[in-house]
């Protein structure tokens, strides 16, 4: 009776099982992203389309999903909630279409040649936490509506042609990590408002047009408290290095080449526990290095060719530029 009954759970089980097989099979991916994907494919060029076989971006029919195309299943149905499509020399415009697959949580279409704005309906994607869109030519401002992903832990957004000023309406972003503007033509001050953000572990805008002093950005107490790397380098600005920056204790890379800032080094950066790299190069500082840096348990670098330091002071290691891959940031 026993073995009898254990027979029959065991059919049972594969008849279960079958039949939720049969319900992933015929599941069906949403109206609205088959229509978006296919206005993608129709708007990029061949090296991505060659790979993308069938109406179905999910994949139909024994067809696998298109590359680059992540679907998971929700209900009754299959939704897009990653499109990774890089490094393939897609030309043109951002495609608008992307914006109406409002399940999204990563959005990679780095290292291409897109064009034009960044539209303000990339504010739809709710869901997204990681947006790569490095190595690109998009310019102008970027709205105001990025803003509005406010699930978002990840931003790259370096080496592109954008201007304007960075929109404090990145400070509405409270799950933000990582923030990459580096290489862009961006003017203006940077928003103090980033400050709030409790989560911000990176934030680099080296190599824009920006202007301003670091008494500005960290004029807010308590601002930056995950802080790790902070990149300003070559940029537009002013003013000297705040004692008050002593207060962000997590830091670890502080950049400041090739600025236009002045005045002596203040003995209290050297308490900041964790840093490891100082670059003061190409500025106009002047004075003497605190001995307390020389004695520092991190401190692996520290740079200051091209200054108005005087006689004697001596850099710490030998300088090599930092650049940091999306690799080391992304899940």
């Amino acid at each position: 009776m026993s073995c009898h009954y254990r027979l029959h759970s065991v059919f049972l089980l594969i008849i279960v099982f079958s039949l939720l097989r049969n319900v992933v099979v015929h599941c069906k991916t949403l109206k609205r992203d088959v229509k978006a994907l296919n206005e993608i494919k129709a708007s990029l060029g061949w090296r991505v389309v060659y790979a993308w076989v069938g109406d179905d971006p999910c994949g139909e029919g024994g067809l696998p999903p298109w590359s680059g195309v992540t679907c998971t299943t929700q209900g009754d149905y299959r939704v897009v909630t990653e499109l990774a499509v890089y490094a393939v020399s897609i030309v043109g415009p951002f495609p608008t279409a992307v914006t109406n697959l409002l399940d999204l949580t990563r959005l990679d279409l780095h290292n291409n040649k897109l064009t034009g704005p960044l539209p303000p309906q990339i504010g739809r994607l709710k869901r997204l936490k990681t947006l790569n869109l490095r190595w690109n030519k998009l310019q102008d401002v970027i709205p105001p509506e990025i803003g509005e992903l406010k699930q978002l832990t990840h931003l790259y957004l370096s080496f592109n042609n954008f201007k304007g000023e960075i929109p404090k309406e990145l400070a509405n972003l409270s799950e933000l990590r990582y923030l990459h503007l580096h290489e862009n033509h961006f003017t203006g001050r940077i928003p103090p408002e980033l400050g709030t953000l409790q989560y911000l572990r990176h934030v680099d805008v080296g190599n824009n047009r920006l202007v301003g002093t670091i008494r500005e950005l960290i004029r807010v107490e308590g601002c930056f408290p995950a802080l790790r790397n902070l990149y300003l380098n070559s940029n537009y600005l002013t003013g000297g290095i705040p004692a008050q920056l002593a207060n962000l204790t997590n830091l670890e890379i502080l950049y400041l080449s090739y600025n236009k800032m002045a005045g002596i080094i203040p003995a209290s950066i050297a308490h900041i526990p964790k840093l490891t790299y100082l670059y003061l190069d190409h500025n106009q500082f002047s004075g003497r290095i605190p001995d307390a840096f020389y004695k520092h348990p991190f401190l692996k670098e520290m740079y200051i060719e091209g200054n108005a330091f005087r006689p004697g002071v001596n850099p710490i290691g030998v300088h090599k530029v930092i650049e940091l891959s999306d690799s080391d940031f992304l899940f």
